[in-house]
């Protein structure tokens, strides 16, 4: 076993075909292949299905892939040592964000990388929280912002803002920045919402239950980009955070308003994983997040409330 067949499994693993990972290693496919099929050879074990579409990870394959990210990124530090705290970051890290929070951090965070360590290559994990946690706890995400109720002592955790949740409608709906909605109003509402068990839903959930009333889901949505394009067409109201919807509220396409007694709020906190060590690429990618919704709330354009 060498580093190239490891580089080779976490290539192929993230991009889902030999192909892709050649255009991007700039390696021979046949030379790859061979790689992938000499790891597993000497491991004894599966770790790739093929089929027409590329390649997936097997169970095995899924072990192999989190010590295969492990050893990578013990080397990359061990790089970094001989050179010094100064010297340039390099290899690979994912980091997970929700699809409401990578539309405000994604692209400063590419755009810090690229100017101040070009040599790391970013991955973008973008998904509920549930699955961004099975990432943290497989070792396939090294760094994410999460909503730090579902935050676990597996976890290391640094909450940054509670951040308000606001009532997102057509542009029909007359709803207005200026003009809260109450919470109990919201019972005669048809709702697009998260499905039980999503961290959202489950705040929402709890404010219904302070208000006494039931809230109407006429649909469970859990793909951000459809639930946006539903109550866009005028089929029903959410409840999101102001920054999921800036840029289309700007263009006109959603209104919104504030929503009081309750009012929904949640916190979100920056984690890492506890159980093995983090790497410089993951804590630069924390703290330029960190900073950036720091500044955005400052700016006064993330509607919340910091945190400590």
């Amino acid at each position: 076993m060498d580093i190239s067949q490891l580089r080779t499994l976490v290539f192929v693993a993230d991009l889902g075909s030999l192909n892709k990972a050649s255009g991007r290693l700039r390696i021979a496919q046949p030379a790859l292949s061979r790689q992938i099929r000499m790891l597993e050879d000497e491991l004894g074990v599966r770790l790739f299905d093929r089929h027409g579409r590329g390649m997936t990870l097997t169970d095995h394959g899924i072990a192999a892939l989190a010590h295969a990210r492990h050893i990578l990124g013990e080397l990359d530090d061990m790089r970094q040592a001989v050179g010094g705290p100064s010297a340039a970051i390099v290899g690979n890290v994912s980091v997970g964000l929700s699809p409401t929070i990578s539309n405000a951090l994604s692209v400063p965070l590419v755009a810090e990388f690229r100017r101040a360590h070009p040599a790391v290559r970013v991955r973008i994990v973008t998904s509920y929280t549930g699955y961004l946690l099975d990432g943290l706890f497989r070792g396939d995400i090294d760094a994410a912002i999460l909503y730090s109720a579902r935050a676990t002592l597996a976890l290391r955790t640094e909450p940054i803002l509670s951040e308000n949740l606001f009532l997102i409608g057509p542009v029909s709906s007359g709803l207005s920045p200026d003009k809260p909605v109450q919470f109990k109003d919201l019972a005669d509402l048809p709702f697009l919402l998260p499905s039980r068990g999503h961290d959202l839903r489950a705040v929402v959930d709890d404010c219904a239950r302070q208000a006494g009333i039931d809230i109407d889901v006429v649909v469970e949505v859990d793909g951000y980009g459809s639930l946006k394009e539903l109550v866009g067409a005028g089929y029903g109201y959410t409840i999101m955070p102001a920054t999921a919807f800036e840029r289309e509220q700007g263009e006109g396409q959603f209104a919104l308003a504030p929503i009081a007694d309750p009012s929904p709020v949640r916190q979100l906190a920056l984690c890492y994983p506890r159980d093995r060590r983090v790497s410089r690429a993951a804590l630069f990618a924390g703290e330029v997040m960190k900073e950036k919704m720091i500044g955005l709330v400052r700016e006064g354009t993330w509607n919340g409330t910091l945190v400590g």
